[in-house]
């Protein structure tokens, strides 16, 4: 057997799935970027190794503000694995209910904005419960799941709710069920999950269709660039004036608590 062939070969296939939702991708685009124009942004929330994929959004280069990275540390500081800040503890803190209400409560959301809340499983109680929040805000909800891994798993939430059920709109990352999809004989399961591939995929088809549309606006976005494309002094103006617009949107979500 050839592993690394196995490996892409299913990545191959990622990229199809991927490349079969581009209506959806482009309704989200529409959706998001129509939050961004309105001065408003995008709540980006996930749990565990979801928060790469809300890294991957903002900030990065080849990325622009207009999104609200909402990343709990006690849910996705992994590197420790053992001990204080542990996973077991990460595991059993994004299935508490009620914390996705504290969490939400952070910040003012108007129905201008948009989210996109990111599980593979779409099992969890807080990404669904975030979900549910963002909802009754009159916030429309973009899921990032495994449709495929989460049909094959079974929801921690007590109604029975899934991430999809509550989600405006539902994107796939193509894994399978389990994720991994590489059998190695005498192995129990299979190694090499793919779920992030197919979520960075579609990040970055929703980001690169938003900056057009941000651009045919007339309100282009600041794309955060290495010096090695625009020069030390202009990559420096831009991430000065990327930050400094974050800031100012920050503010906005934090002005109107009451």
């Amino acid at each position: 057997m050839n592993p690394t062939k196995t490996y892409l070969d299913k990545c191959a296939e990622i990229f199809d799935i991927v490349r079969a939702q581009q209506d959806a991708i482009n309704q989200v685009a529409d959706w998001f970027a129509a939050s961004i124009l309105a001065g408003r942004v995008v709540h980006l929330f996930g749990c565990g190794h979801s928060r790469m994929l809300i890294e991957e959004m903002w900030p990065r280069y080849g990325s622009f503000p207009g999104y609200n990275p909402i990343v709990e540390l006690s849910m996705t500081f992994h590197n420790l694995v053992v001990g204080a800040n542990g996973q077991r503890q990460a595991m059993l803190l994004e299935n508490v209910p009620g914390l996705a209400t504290a969490i939400l409560r952070n910040f003012y959301i108007t129905d201008e904005d948009t989210s996109l809340v990111i599980s593979t499983s779409g099992c969890s109680i807080v990404p669904i419960e975030v979900a549910e929040g963002f909802r009754a805000k009159g916030v429309r909800v973009v899921a990032l799941v495994s449709k495929a891994h989460s049909a094959a798993s079974a929801t921690k939430h007590p109604d029975g709710t899934k991430l999809g059920d509550v989600a405006d709109i539902v994107l796939d990352n193509g894994a399978p069920a389990g994720d991994a999809v590489v059998e190695i004989p005498g192995l129990e399961a299979p190694v090499a999950p793919t779920s992030t591939i197919g979520g960075v995929l579609l990040i970055n088809s929703i980001k690169a269709e938003i900056a057009k549309r941000l651009t045919e606006a007339g309100s282009p976005p600041h794309v955060l660039a290495a010096t090695c494309k625009v020069g030390a002094e202009r990559a420096a103006e831009i991430f000065n004036a990327a930050y400094d617009e974050h800031g100012r949107r920050m503010a906005k979500l934090y002005e109107g608590l009451k």
